[in-house]
C-alpha cells in the first residue's frame, strides 16, 4: 500500500506504565483506509489520533454494521517490537466482515497496515514487563442511508492503546456467574463474528453479574440453555479428571486465537482437548465430586484467566481452592514468554515489526 503518514504536532504525554490499566489511553495515531463500492480501498492514511467525522444517518450507526478485531504489540527485552499471529486476525475479520456483508480486507493488507502504525507509534509500546500496545482494527460503514439495505462505503481503522492487566485481579481467579435467563448467540446468529452487537446484547448479564460481586458472565447455549459456550470477553476451557474441555467453534463461539493457540501448546504437551459439548449439570456435578481440577479463560487481552468461583442457580463451587492451578500458570508463562521474546518461536507464530 502507498501509505501517507502526517505525524502529529502535539505528541500526547505518555502515562505511567505502571498504571496503565486496559484501553484507557490512546497513542499519538490511527489508520484509515477508505472502501467505495467500484474503486475497492483507497486513500490509505496515518494521522494524528482524533475524531472521525461521520454522517448523523450513516448506516454504522443505525444498524450497527461494523466489526472489530484485538491483537498486541510486545517489546522484547533487546527493545525489538514483535505481533503475534496478526494473520488469525486478519482471516477472523474477513469471516466476520462476510457475515455482515462488508468488504474484505485483505491478509496482506491488514497486517501491512498494523505494522505501519505500530512502527509509527512505537514508542508507545510498552517496556514494563507484563505491559503490552493493545490494537484495535475495526471496520464501520459510513454511508447515509435509513433504508435497510446494504451500504457501499466503509471505513477501516486502527487505533493503540498501551495497556497493563486486563483485570484487576491480574492472574488471580475471578469469580464467574453462569448466566441461565438471557442468552449471547444462537446458531446462524454472529456469535462467531467479532461485531459490537454480539458485546452490546451481552452487557445486560455482565451487570447482573458484576453487581452479585462476580467478574464476568459464563454464557449457555442460546437454545437449549444447558451447554457452557464462553465468556463475555474470552473462550473458557475446564481441566476435568486430567482432560481439556472446552466448546467446539460451531457457530456461536468466537475462534479465538488464545485459544487455537492453548489447544495447539496442550496437544504438543500431551493432553486429551475435547472440542465438545459440557453441559452446565454436568459441570457441577465434576465440580461437587471434586473433579474439576482447572478452569480458565482464554483471551487476547487477559491471555489467561483463572477461575476461583463458579455459581450456577446460588450452586457456588470452588475452583481448586480459589487459587491459580499449576496448568494455568505453566501455560500463561508459556504463551508470554513467547510473545514478549523470552524463549525461541518453534510455531512461526512472532511476526517481527522493527
Amino acid at each position: 500500500m502507498d501509505i501517507k503518514i502526517t505525524k502529529t504536532t502535539s505528541p500526547k504525554e505518555k502515562p505511567d506504565q505502571k498504571a496503565l490499566g486496559f484501553g484507557k489511553y490512546m497513542s499519538d495515531h490511527m489508520f484509515l483506509m477508505d472502501y467505495t463500492e467500484g474503486i475497492g480501498w483507497h486513500d490509505a492514511r496515518i494521522v494524528p489520533y482524533g475524531p472521525i467525522p461521520m454522517d448523523p444517518g450513516a448506516v454504522a450507526l443505525h444498524y450497527a454494521q461494523e466489526t472489530f478485531e484485538g491483537l498486541k504489540a510486545y517489546r522484547t527485552a533487546e527493545g525489538k517490537i514483535q505481533l503475534f499471529r496478526p494473520e488469525m486476525n486478519a482471516r477472523r475479520m474477513i469471516n466476520s466482515n462476510h457475515r455482515l456483508c462488508m468488504p474484505p480486507f485483505p491478509e496482506d493488507m491488514f497486517i501491512e497496515a498494523v505494522k505501519a502504525i505500530v512502527t509509527v507509534d512505537a514508542d508507545w509500546v510498552p517496556s514494563e514487563p507484563g505491559a503490552s500496545l493493545y490494537i484495535r482494527p475495526f471496520m464501520f460503514t459510513t454511508e447515509c442511508q435509513l433504508s435497510l439495505h446494504n451500504s457501499r462505503e466503509f471505513l477501516f481503522a486502527i487505533i493503540c492503546s498501551p495497556s497493563g492487566a486486563y483485570y484487576a485481579e491480574g492472574i488471580n481467579p475471578v469469580k464467574i456467574l453462569v448466566e441461565d435467563e438471557y442468552v449471547r448467540a444462537v446458531k446462524g446468529g454472529t456469535g462467531f463474528a467479532k461485531c459490537g452487537g454480539n458485546y452490546a446484547g451481552a452487557m445486560i448479564g455482565q451487570e447482573k453479574a458484576e453487581a452479585m460481586g462476580y467478574s464476568q458472565v459464563l454464557w449457555l447455549d442460546g437454545q437449549e440453555r444447558k451447554y457452557v459456550e464462553e465468556v463475555g470477553g474470552m473462550n473458557i476451557m475446564f481441566k476435568i479428571n486430567g482432560e481439556i474441555w472446552t466448546a467446539p467453534c460451531e457457530g456461536t463461539v468466537l475462534p479465538g486465537v488464545t485459544r487455537d493457540s492453548m489447544l495447539t501448546i496442550l496437544k504438543e504437551w500431551g493432553y486429551t482437548v475435547r472440542e465438545e459439548k459440557l453441559s452446565i449439570d454436568d459441570l457441577m456435578a465434576y465440580c461437587e465430586k471434586g473433579q474439576v481440577e482447572e478452569v480458565f479463560g482464554t483471551g487476547t487481552a487477559a491471555v489467561i484467566s483463572p477461575v476461583g468461583v463458579l455459581n450456577y442457580r446460588g450452586n457456588v463451587q470452588t475452583i481448586n481452592n480459589n487459587e491459580i492451578g499449576e496448568l494455568s500458570l505453566k501455560l500463561y508463562t508459556y504463551l508470554t514468554d513467547l510473545q514478549w521474546g523470552r524463549i525461541p518461536d518453534t510455531h512461526g507464530w512472532i511476526v517481527p515489526v522493527c
